[in-house]
């Protein structure tokens, strides 16, 4: 083995690197609030509950945002929560 192929190689001890330098657990976690969002936002008619559900997944799909360093997708994320709250706000109260 090579210099260059051991400087390949992850570090001892840590997790391993996708191509842009996240961690796979990072990007299932943005796969799964991501899907979630979309489960909420198709069941929203059904009930406010799916609506203040939907809020929370934005927020958590804000998150993502902000920990891979894609910061407008994290603002525009949390800009979406805020409306999503406001509109579950909305249907609560008669």
């Amino acid at each position: 083995m090579t210099a260059s192929d051991e400087a390949a190689l992850p570090p001892t001890g840590h997790a391993e690197r996708t191509p842009l330098g996240r961690s796979p657990l990072l990007t299932i976690y943005g796969a799964a609030v991501v899907t979630l969002m979309m489960i909420f936002y198709a069941l929203e008619p059904r009930s406010p509950r799916f609506t203040l559900a939907f809020a929370a997944a934005c927020l958590g799909s804000s998150l993502y945002g902000w920990l891979a360093g894609t910061w407008p997708f994290g603002i525009v994320e949390a800009v979406w929560a805020l409306v999503a709250l406001r509109k579950w706000w909305q249907l609560r109260t008669p």
